[in-house]
């Protein structure tokens, strides 16, 4: 079996060190850019199977490559994990909206990190019923191309939000907690806070629009779906 491939866009060289050596003593093929132009670059031609990408770079920052990469259609679908120092939930967010798939912050614990990276380099998999699609009100969803149309319009979703809209959709009505969510979207075998769930779910409800309010909050247990058009009148 090949090795996976994954490309280090970070400029603090002995962060930048530290991650490859322990990537590669993992197994991994591993590249290393120190600014967002060459990362871009690289990430273009290499096509590696995941990106671990810091914000805060020279030449082009790191949000903007992340854009061009899920903008691209050779490079869409590469899982992005956004390493930074920033820990704002406005910053998470706006990662999210740009379509990363995980958000580390500094100073972070490289056996956390690695778990991460071995999560959403399980998640490239296909799924096991590939030929699985959901419709609702306006919502199509079809796992096999991995598209989601809302209102006939294309909405790009990131891998994650793409696993939470499926599984709320799949069970309109029923109330998830935030842990069968992290556990149906993101893997039982992953650790990340219940919070995480909620700037994903904030996140996936923008991107749905006059949809998004149909993710409804269940007090004190998590989210359900609401299996109906969106309060502002029927959906086309």
């Amino acid at each position: 079996m090949s090795q996976s491939t994954i490309l280090v866009i970070e400029d603090e060289r002995t962060l930048g060190e530290l991650l490859v050596y322990n990537l590669k003593k993992e197994g991994y093929e591993v590249q290393h850019a120190t600014d967002g132009q060459d990362g871009l670059r690289r990430a273009q031609t290499w096509l590696p199977d995941l990106v671990i990408l810091d914000l805060m770079l020279p030449v082009i920052e790191g949000l903007e490559v992340c854009r061009q990469l899920k903008a691209g259609s050779r490079t869409r679908n590469i899982p992005i994990l956004i390493l930074t120092a920033r820990s704002e939930e406005v910053d998470e967010v706006v990662g999210f909206q740009m379509g990363a798939d995980d958000y580390v912050t500094k100073p972070f614990k490289i056996k956390a990190l690695l778990q991460r990276v071995r999560v959403l380099l399980r998640r490239k998999s296909p799924p096991e019923n590939p030929n699985d699609s959901l419709s609702s009100h306006g919502i199509d969803i079809d796992r096999n191309q991995h598209r989601v149309h809302v209102d006939e319009q294309e909405v790009h979703l990131t891998p994650t939000e793409f696993r939470l809209l499926w599984t709320l959709v799949r069970q309109p009505g029923r109330a998830f907690s935030r842990t069968n969510l992290m556990e149906s979207a993101m893997g039982d075998d992953t650790y990340v806070l219940e919070r995480t769930v909620d700037v994903h779910v904030k996140s996936l409800r923008q991107k749905l629009g006059r949809h998004g309010t149909r993710i409804e909050t269940v007090r004190g247990v998590g989210y359900r779906f609401h299996d109906g058009p969106p309060p502002d009148g029927p959906a086309r």
